[in-house]
């Protein structure tokens, strides 16, 4: 019986020092992609894994929205050369996980330079040793910018829903990463299904188009069910694995933790 304690407590060690960067991505937007990349984190935290969310959705970002923060600095301060990244963190406490702000309702991050984009992606990287696991919340489409910061992770998830044109747009990211980085490690997840089943279903239909057209079959993550408690944890500013985290979705999100990292 020790034995297997020794067994299961050496496993649980070993999982806790995994490491794992993961993009959170978008054809459009509207599919719940900064929910997701909120949980997604909060899950890993969750787990005991040291984890950093960056707002990388620099048009639109909107992750201190969300979670009702109003950071001190964000990273516009750091785009702009006042601040360096690692100096730029966030602790959020009721999460467990730390933070990199974007800049909330402006659009001026979206037109930085190639370079600007480049050493950030760079540091990025450095700052990512400190941490078990970084989730970058992506903005969404195909942009350079968003491309160029997919560049920086061991797995892309792309998040979709049953829409045709959610559908159309995810098709559209996975063509385009896949053919800038034939290596890339693209999965997909299909939030808010009516079911798993229709979930499931919706992954097939976007598995048929990359298998018929790109020879390629990303695997699925996991599904996401529709569900209610998601809109009022979002309005009350406060992260569903917090406030209802025995609900339908926020389960989902466990095992699609437990799928990346198991």
């Amino acid at each position: 019986m020790q034995q297997s304690d020794g067994g299961y407590n050496s496993a649980v060690a070993e999982m806790s020092q995994q490491k794992g960067t993961y993009a959170v991505a978008s054809g459009k937007g509207g599919v719940g992609k900064t929910w997701f990349a909120i949980t997604l984190s909060h899950a890993l935290a969750n787990l005991g894994r040291k984890t950093l969310l960056f707002d990388g959705d620099l048009g639109l970002a909107n992750v201190d929205i969300q979670l009702g923060l109003m950071p001190k600095h964000d990273l516009g301060t750091v785009v702009s050369g006042k601040l360096p990244l690692n100096q730029a963190t966030l602790s959020f406490d009721d999460g467990g996980f730390d933070i990199i702000a974007g800049r909330s309702g402006s659009g001026n991050l979206a037109n930085i330079s190639a370079n600007r984009l480049h050493t950030l992606g760079e540091d990025l990287s450095l700052l990512s040793a400190a941490y078990q696991n970084v989730v970058l919340d992506l903005g969404a489409g195909v942009e350079r910018t968003v491309r160029n910061l997919a560049n920086h992770v061991d797995t892309v998830l792309v998040l979709t829903t049953d829409e045709p044109t959610a559908l159309t747009d995810a098709y559209a990211f996975i063509k385009i990463t896949h053919m800038e980085q034939p290596d890339a490690d693209i999965k997909v997840v299909v939030n808010m299904a009516n079911s798993t089943k229709e979930g499931e279903r919706t992954y097939n239909t976007i598995l048929k188009a990359c298998e018929g057209f790109l020879k390629f079959s990303p695997p699925l993550a996991g599904v996401i069910r529709r569900d209610p408690k998601v809109r009022d944890s979002i309005r009350a500013q406060s992260p569903i694995l917090r406030r209802f985290p025995n609900t339908e979705a926020a389960i989902d999100v466990g095992n699609i933790v437990d799928n990346l990292t198991g």
